[in-house]
């Protein structure tokens, strides 16, 4: 039994009691609860009866005047102490606020408030995520799995590796066909694993054919038990051009290693503009434009995430009609991590010396451009079906206002990117919701947070619950236990949004 806050998210239907348990009707489940029990989600419970939000709900406070810092959402949050909410610095969250399932009731709270002299209504509810998933991005260089490969969690396949972007890995994580597709096993470790990584925990991931990461949501992956410093300053190529002048005169050659592009100072546009001279290098791999090669190695955990411990494999043999000994030769990787310098000897070899101080100085500017390496986590889920019936009896009017921005969406209050196309499809940084807002029901299903914001006349036009909307000051006066967190410090106030759009289409 939870000893938490509980909120009383009774409705006009009301939960059914047989043989003294409450059945609660949250989510398709449909538990039998005993009294002083918690339903198979720990988000709902029987209290004397009475189907009870086990956890408080969520209040957004606006960060303060110019200058004040942010109170961050891991930090302590101070219970609401009962005070007359502001309409203006004060945004309700759907977070503890309920569900509306079934979907034919309206949602949790529709909450209207004056800002800036506009009547605007903020309609909240968690809503039930079958269809979702997880986009992540890792900030590495080295290789983690051949494309379409799967990604498993506790031996489960919940998702697959996804393109690369650049200095970045991606890895597609969850969706229907693994919530339900599978055995059950799957879909529950599935579950699991989307909510840990949307509340911003670890989570160890093996790819097939490839490595085992650790992913949380706004940290340093770590690969193959080793956490990533920085993710790459460009491609091999693109090195090339932001460094060749800090090259020129202190060494004859460069070859920045990449897996993907590898560049060679001499050959590249940028040396000929500089009127770097041929050394006679010879490059493995496929040439594509002069001072660019592709295919150099094979992807791995080693120079420029290629599989190569010793840089002078991707080489041939210099040319002898264009080489001359005693000339240098600098080869470095994309992050700054590896670096190496030669020198040609006699026989147009070249030999390892000592890195000189003022190519020490270009390794350690290469370093400093790279920025730290995170991985990044984007809930993505599909805002559709049963769902918008909370908001209005003709859910396609939601959509269509959504798409006409007319209502902005937002999750726990962070700015959500809606998909352009039908339906509400929509993905948010987790790191800009608070702690924990993410639950799940065993069905399983994720259950996120959801808000949609919009003018009072245009929520009774689109044939909103209008008979259901109060006033944000009555918040204060419905014996609920809430708590107030301050806005992430990188997320834009939800009720500055007032939509200009033309209603006359």
């Amino acid at each position: 039994m939870s000893e938490a806050p509980m909120n009383d998210v009774s409705n006009e239907v009301g939960p059914k009691i047989i043989d003294g348990k409450i059945r609660c009707d949250a989510c398709p489940v449909l538990c039998y609860i005993r009294d002083g029990q918690t339903g198979a989600c720990d988000r709902y419970a029987n209290r004397a009866g009475e189907l009870v939000r086990v956890d408080p709900h969520i209040l957004l406070s606006q960060a303060l005047s110019e200058g004040q810092a942010v109170v961050p959402f891991g930090g302590q949050m101070a219970e609401w102490d009962g005070d007359i909410l502001h309409a203006g610095g004060t945004f309700v969250t759907a977070i503890g606020a309920g569900t509306t399932y079934p979907d034919y009731k309206p949602a949790p709270f529709i909450v209207a408030a004056e800002v800036d002299g506009i009547d605007m209504v903020t309609v909240v509810t968690e809503g039930i995520f079958s269809y979702c998933g997880v986009k992540i991005k890792i900030d590495t260089d080295r290789f983690l799995g051949p494309e379409q490969s799967t990604v498993r969690a506790q031996g489960e396949a919940v998702g697959h590796v996804t393109t690369g972007e650049y200095g970045s890995q991606m890895l597609s994580l969850g969706g229907v066909h693994h919530l339900t597709g599978g055995s059950k096993k799957e879909g529950r470790v599935t579950c699991d694993t989307l909510l840990a990584l949307c509340n911003k925990e670890a989570v160890e991931l093996t790819i097939d054919g490839g490595a085992t990461v650790i992913v949380a949501a706004g940290k340093a992956p770590i690969v193959n038990g080793v956490a990533e410093e920085r993710m790459r300053v460009g491609c091999g190529s693109a090195t090339i051009g932001m460094f060749a002048k800090q090259w020129q005169g202190k060494v004859d050659e460069v070859v920045v290693v990449d897996d993907h592009i590898t560049g060679v100072l001499s050959e590249h546009q940028a040396g000929k503009l500089l009127g770097i001279p041929d050394t006679g290098i010879r490059m493995r791999g496929r040439k594509s434009t002069p001072g660019r090669y592709f295919q150099v190695a094979e992807p791995g955990t080693g120079w420029g995430g290629t599989d190569i411990s010793d840089p002078l494999s991707i080489l041939l043999p210099f040319d002898p009609k264009v080489a001359r000994p005693g000339s240098s030769m600098l080869m470095v990787s994309t992050t700054g991590e590896h670096a190496a310098y030669f020198v040609l000897d006699e026989a147009l070899k070249p030999v390892e010396r000592d890195l000189p101080r003022p190519l020490q100085d270009s390794v350690a500017r290469i370093k400093e451009n790279c920025e730290p390496a995170l991985s990044t986590v984007l809930f993505m889920g599909g805002a559709g079906g049963s769902l918008r019936a909370g908001v209005t009896e003709n859910p396609v009017r939601l959509t269509q206002s959504v798409k006409r921005a007319l209502t902005l969406v937002t999750c726990g209050g962070a700015p959500a990117y809606v998909w352009p196309g039908g339906g509400i499809t929509l993905m948010v940084d987790v790191t800009l919701l608070p702690q924990n807002a993410f639950g799940y029901v065993p069905t399983p299903a994720l259950v996120a947070p959801i808000e949609f914001t919009l003018r009072l006349d245009d929520y009774a036009a689109l044939g909103g619950h209008m008979d259901h909307v109060q006033r944000l000051s009555a918040l204060s006066a419905d014996g609920l236990k809430r708590h107030q967190v301050t806005q992430h410090g990188e997320a834009p106030w939800p009720l500055t949004f007032h939509s200009r759009t033309d209603r006359s289409a």
